[in-house]
Formats: structure tokens, C-alpha cells, sequence
């Protein structure tokens, strides 16, 4: 008698057999409330890999999905995606953050950094300034997200000049992502950076609560050395945003110990989780008890006892697949996630794709939709709900009142999930919105990069 399959086909994708490193047959399936990649090689047979731990959220996932924005293409369409980054036509985003590494050199030797970063060279500034205006005209001079990174970018000796020359050519933000040591061993170094305050902000590496999370992720103790960055760089008010990499058995039960220090320090502005991806020096086993962006919602919903939701979280329009994020409004009681309980899929279309979501922009896709009858009264709604939680006269406030109500009043948890070999689906690589500027002036999406590219 024939038998059903204990899974559920939903679709069809590619991914990469581990062994032999080709793209092979794959297919999406549901299984015991999970999804996972069901891949077939011709040459070494059947395996499986976990892709998320949550089937109802990703199931939610399409209801956020729209038309990507057309990224200029800078390489033709040969061997096929991956192979020919970037960007090559068949990708499906434009860059939402573009990203420079000045420098591989680095102070630390992490047992987990993707870029095997450490003694290295650092590029020169005048190579630097090519790559950022390289970035600015491929969006048509409307890049908005910069971030400057490594290796350890504080390790430059030319870095402050580097993030005033990402200001003079225009990016909207830029980032800098670092490990803190040089901020806590040198407050002066806190205080030049404050020559950057608006549009600004510090991408600050933060693990754990615990010492022995930063031996295992970072090779030594560094919680001390986080805690003092943090205190130089809110001596002068310069935006952070607290950035976990996430391993199971090392510190996900430590993520609500983590989110609640963020929300009680001033000038944190919120968390980034990023699941381990399994590239770079990180060991490449037990992939089947991965962290998932699903398997953080999840965590964060029980370690917060439910302040924050997983439903409180929505996906992010330019990459559905791997990016969900939540905004929180400061009470009388706390935050509020500002998506507790409400559709936010009907507000889609006011919403740009990009990271950068602020209310100017929803007031000024409102008014457009309104005008084109593109939606009925749910931009209104949006504008509502927003309004609940800001001062009367809001948007006529100066530019650094607006900055300083933001700093006080707002927090953003963000869960970003990067693709490796074992949970590579196609989709999600063609989405993928952020890029890798390299010296030879290409856009290689971060996860391709650190897959295949860097090593070139």
C-alpha cells in the first residue's frame, strides 16, 4: 500500500550540495512546524538542512513581499547566480547598505569572523573615496546606507577622515562597524567621533552579558571593554546599535538579558541579531541546530515574557526572506511595539525599499499613494498610528529635535540573516540588499561574498 510523505512540498529552489559545492535540485518543505531544504545532488544522494524554525512566520513572510527596485547591473549574466557578482542582471535589489572594508587588519582573532580577519593591510583612502562614489552613482546619487568595515576599521589610521569623506559625498547614514576597543581604550577617540552626530551611528559588536560568551565567540573577555565604549560613546550622544551574533548552546539564552540592557542604556538605540552563519572561521558542524531568524523571534518572545512578540515583528520589504524588524515607542511603562496587534502587510506599499525607515517618508508615500489611488484609507491609518506616539507638532521641530525625541523615545530590534552553503536558497540570495563594494568597483551581496567571492 502506498504511503504519504511525512512533509509538505511547497516549492522549488537551488542550493549547494556541501560536498561538492554545486548548485543542485532543492526543494522548500514543511515538516513538525519547521522548514527546511530538502536537497538532492546526483553524486552524494539526499540531505537535509534546516532554513527556518517557525513555519507560521515564514508562511507571513509573502504577505511583505513587492517589487524590488532595479539595481544598475555591473557584470553580465555568464556562469549564473552566484557566479557572476555583482551585480549581475538577474539580482533582484538594489543596494539597501553598501559596504566598505578599509582594512582586513584587526585587533582581535575571532573564532567566528567571517573575514578570517587579522594581521593585513589597510586600503588606501584614495582607493576608498573611488569605491564610495562608485556606490553613489550606481544609486543614482541616492545611496543612503553606508557602512564602514573590516577587519577592525579603528585600526585606520586615516579612519575619521574616511567617515568625513562619506559625509561629503552625501550618504543619508553611515555606520561603523567596530568591536569598541579603541573607543574604550580611548575616550578622545569617542569624542572626534561625534563630529559625525546626525546621520551617524556606531555598529557596536555585542554578544552577551557574560565573559565567558566573549571567550568562546571572541577568543578573550570583553564584556568590561563594551561596557566602557558604551559609556564613551553616550558621553557624547552618539547613536548605537548593539549588534549580536547568535549561536545556540554559546548565548541564546542570553538574548532578553541582552535586549533589556540595551533598552535601559541611554543612547542604544536597538539590537541587531544575526544568526552564525557557517562561513570564514567558523566550525562548520551541527548545521541541523542552527539558529534561524524564526529561532530568535522566538527566544525573544520567551525571554522578554512577552513584551516583545514574534508576531510583533514584520518582515522587511527588500528581503522578506531574511530580515524581520519591530520598532518599540517609550511609555509611561515601557516600550510598546508600535506593530502589536495591527496588519502591517496593508501598509506595504508605504514602505520604501530600504532600511532606512523614517516618518517623513511615510507622510510623503502617503500623500503620493492618495493622490495615484494606488490604496484606500490604509496610509491614513499608518499616519494614525504613528502619530499616537509623537509630540504635537512633530514634523515642524528642527531637524535635531526630531533627532533627539528619536534617540530618546525609539528603539529597533532587527533580526538579519545571512546565507551559507547549507541554508543558501536562490530567492533569498537574489533579494539579498547588502553589498560588498570591492576595490575593483563591483556590488558582491554580503553572503555570496563571504561564500565564494572573498577567497578570489
Amino acid at each position: 500500500m502506498l504511503s504519504d510523505r511525512d512533509y509538505i512540498f511547497s516549492s522549488y529552489t537551488q542550493s549547494f550540495c556541501v560536498t561538492c559545492k554545486k548548485l543542485v535540485s532543492t526543494k522548500i518543505i514543511f515538516q513538525a512546524g519547521s522548514v527546511f531544504l530538502l536537497k538532492t545532488c546526483p553524486v552524494h544522494g539526499e540531505t537535509k538542512e534546516l532554513l527556518e524554525e517557525d513555519l507560521e512566520f515564514h508562511l507571513k513572510k509573502a504577505l511583505f513581499d513587492k517589487p524590488g527596485t532595479m539595481p544598475k547591473p555591473d557584470t553580465l549574466y555568464e556562469k549564473g547566480c552566484p557566479y557572476d557578482c555583482g551585480l549581475c542582471p538577474s539580482h533582484d535589489q538594489h543596494s539597501c547598505i553598501g559596504l566598505i572594508e578599509i582594512t582586513n587588519n584587526c585587533d582581535l582573532n575571532c573564532p567566528v569572523c567571517y573575514a578570517s580577519s587579522g594581521s593585513g593591510k589597510h586600503l588606501d583612502i584614495s582607493i576608498i573615496e573611488k569605491m564610495m562614489r562608485f556606490q553613489m552613482n550606481a544609486e543614482d546619487n541616492q545611496a543612503e546606507i553606508l557602512q564602514i568595515s573590516g577587519g577592525e576599521p579603528t585600526t585606520h589610521p586615516q579612519v575619521i577622515e574616511i567617515i568625513r569623506l562619506a559625509k561629503e559625498i552625501g550618504f543619508k547614514y553611515v555606520m561603523l562597524n567596530t568591536n569598541g576597543l579603541r573607543i574604550a581604550e580611548e575616550e578622545s577617540f569617542a569624542q572626534e567621533l561625534s563630529e559625525f552626530n546626525g546621520g551617524f551611528e556606531i555598529y557596536l559588536q555585542f554578544d552577551g552579558m557574560k565573559n565567558d560568551v566573549y571567550e568562546k565567540l571572541r577568543g578573550k573577555k570583553l564584556l568590561e571593554i563594551k561596557r566602557k565604549a558604551i559609556e564613551n560613546l553616550s558621553k557624547y550622544k552618539i547613536p548605537i546599535t548593539l549588534v549580536c551574533t547568535v549561536e545556540n548552546g554559546v548565548n541564546d539564552k542570553q538574548i532578553g538579558d541582552i535586549l533589556g540592557f540595551a533598552m535601559s542604556t541611554k543612547h542604544v538605540r536597538g539590537v541587531n541579531f544575526q544568526p552564525v552563519a557557517f562561513f570564514g572561521r567558523i566550525p562548520h558542524e551541527n548545521t541541523s541546530d542552527r539558529m534561524t531568524l524564526t529561532g530568535v523571534l522566538k527566544r525573544i518572545e520567551k525571554q522578554t515574557s512577552g513584551m516583545i512578540k514574534l508576531n510583533d515583528f514584520v518582515p522587511l520589504p527588500c528581503n522578506i526572506e531574511r530580515v524581520a524588524i519591530t520598532y518599540l515607542f517609550r511609555s509611561k511603562t515601557g516600550f510598546i511595539p508600535i506593530t502589536r496587534d495591527k496588519d502591517f502587510s496593508s501598509f506595504v506599499p508605504l514602505i520604501n525599499n530600504t532600511f532606512v525607515f523614517t516618518v517623513e517618508d511615510v507622510m510623503k508615500n502617503s500623500t503620493y499613494s492618495l493622490k495615484n489611488a494606488l490604496i484606500a484609507c490604509k496610509c491614513l491609518d499608518l499616519i494614525q498610528l504613528i502619530k499616537r506616539f509623537l509630540p504635537k507638532k512633530f514634523m515642524s521641530k528642527t531637524a535635531e529635535e526630531k533627532m533627539d525625541f528619536i534617540d530618546e523615545n525609539t528603539f529597533r530590534v532587527s533580526v538579519s540573516s545571512f546565507i551559507d552553503m547549507y541554508n543558501f536558497d536562490m530567492k533569498g540570495m537574489q533579494k539579498e540588499c547588502v553589498h560588498i563594494i570591492t576595490s575593483d568597483l563591483k556590488r558582491i551581496p554580503f553572503s555570496a561574498y563571504n561564500m565564494i567571492h572573498r577567497e578570489k
